[in-house]
């Protein structure tokens, strides 16, 4: 094992623990707002916070990052998220309230610009040619982190109470700041590249950043506008599951949850297995034909989820549902890393803010929707649109995959098509020149 995959391996480890942290809170954070304000529009607005926050970091880290090294971003995203949940421990009982929309604020923040930071940096921490296998581990971190999470939230929050989740959550920033800064110095995207910024009129105005890197691939802008739409379908399921659980177990409403996530993340688990073995025997990383096909299946699942199966069908769905979105969510990264260093770091952030947004139109309308209609069909809109849209990329790439090649290489001299990088064998229609 080489020293970068090692560093590596750490740095995913310290990204799970806090991953885990966040998860816990996620619960402990909303039921502390409502204890705090005995109001649950106070909850709304708390997540409202959180998203927006997220949404504004993600129209900037492209340009953060094109200035400051991806190390120290991280390194001080952690120790500003520890430190929010510092302020909230000691915050005196007067200041609660603020403090809490306070925290939401930063944690939205500063977990955006980690993740950008994180998901952008991989091509320059690991070797080239394992950014699948890369990829596929941080998102194995993640998902074990989301179950143990979610699963003891519970435990601590009742038997320990809210200051102990803090705390615990406060540790876990420090120990993912500890193994960041055992990496070595990753120099600013801006100068990764040493090239120039594409300009507009003829070199006198230059073009967003985040819109250069959209148009140097035709396909590439649709594939961040799934993305959103998927987020949107996301949040469909993630509000629509509490409803759901209620109406099959009154008494015990948790158990569909829990054992439905426990599933799903079981099912990720062994997609990032498959693909980490696939990827060191050399197979040719997932592209966007992957990413398009694992959309279609990951939303049809989770419509599924909702159709009142018995649990012998049920968990063989969430099994599916895991996996899918495993795939999707390795060959998604994997492919927008295709980009040169500048331009990725600007479509990371770009891909954030429409995640953000999605996710934050889509809690609002299906909570609303959810007041008057069931969650099946809530669901079947919000994931239906996904697989509508994600039918529509598919044909894109397999029109894009069709084309001669004289008609490929004629485009990529006008300027108006895709092209990998020379060794690529999977062309997709979704890469972009390094050059």
């Amino acid at each position: 094992m080489s020293d970068r995959e090692r560093r590596y391996r750490i740095l995913v480890s310290g990204y799970a623990i806090s991953s885990y942290g966040t998860f816990l809170n996620v619960v402990a954070l909303n039921l502390y707002v409502y204890a705090v304000t005995d109001r649950a529009l106070a909850v709304g607005v708390f997540m409202a916070v959180r998203l927006g926050a997220g949404f504004v970091a993600g129209l900037v880290v492209g340009a953060l990052l094109a200035r400051r090294s991806a190390k120290g971003v991280m390194l001080w995203a952690n120790l500003a998220q520890a430190a929010a949940m510092l302020v909230l421990v000691l915050a005196p009982p007067g200041l609660r309230t603020p403090a809490l929309f306070a925290v939401s604020a930063v944690v939205g923040v500063a977990g955006t610009l980690f993740i950008v930071a994180l998901r952008s940096s991989i091509p320059s921490i690991v070797e080239e040619g394992r950014h699948t296998w890369a990829n596929s581990l941080m998102v194995s971190g993640r998902s074990m982190a989301m179950v143990a999470g979610f699963a003891s939230s519970g435990v601590v929050v009742s038997l320990l109470g809210y200051t102990t989740a803090f705390v615990v959550d406060m540790a876990t920033f420090l120990v993912c700041a500890g193994t960041v800064a055992l990496l070595p110095a990753l120099a600013p995207t801006g100068r990764e590249d040493g090239a120039p910024a594409r300009t507009a009129d003829g070199g006198r105005r230059k073009l967003p950043a985040a819109v250069t890197a959209l148009a140097a691939a035709p396909v590439l802008g649709l594939m961040v506008l799934l993305r959103g739409v998927d987020a949107l379908g996301s949040s469909s399921h993630n509000a629509a599951l509490p409803v759901y659980s209620t109406g099959l177990d009154t008494d015990h409403p948790a158990v569909f949850v829990s054992v439905f996530w426990c599933v799903w993340a079981l099912g990720n688990v062994l997609v990032q297995q498959v693909l980490q073995r696939y990827a060191k025997r050399g197979g040719d990383p997932v592209g966007a034909l992957g990413f398009g096909l694992g959309t279609i299946a990951m939303s049809a699942t989770f419509i599924l989820a909702f159709a009142g199966f018995p649990w012998a069908v049920t968990v063989p769905i969430a099994l599916l549902a895991g996996a899918a979105d495993g795939l999707t969510e390795v060959s998604y990264t994997s492919h927008l890393q295709t980009l040169p260093g500048t331009l990725r770091t600007h479509a990371f952030g770009l891909s954030a803010t429409v995640e953000n947004l999605g996710f934050g139109v889509g809690m609002i309308a299906v909570a609303s929707a959810l007041e008057v209609f069931a969650p099946l069909p809530v669901v079947g809109v919000a994931h239906g649109a996904a697989i509508l849209l994600a039918l529509v990329f598919v044909a894109r790439v397999l029109r894009q995959r069709g084309r001669p090649e004289g008609a490929a290489a004629r485009g990529n001299d006008e300027g108006e098509n895709d092209a990998g990088p020379a060794d690529r064998r999977d062309r997709d229609g979704a890469e972009v020149s390094r050059s």
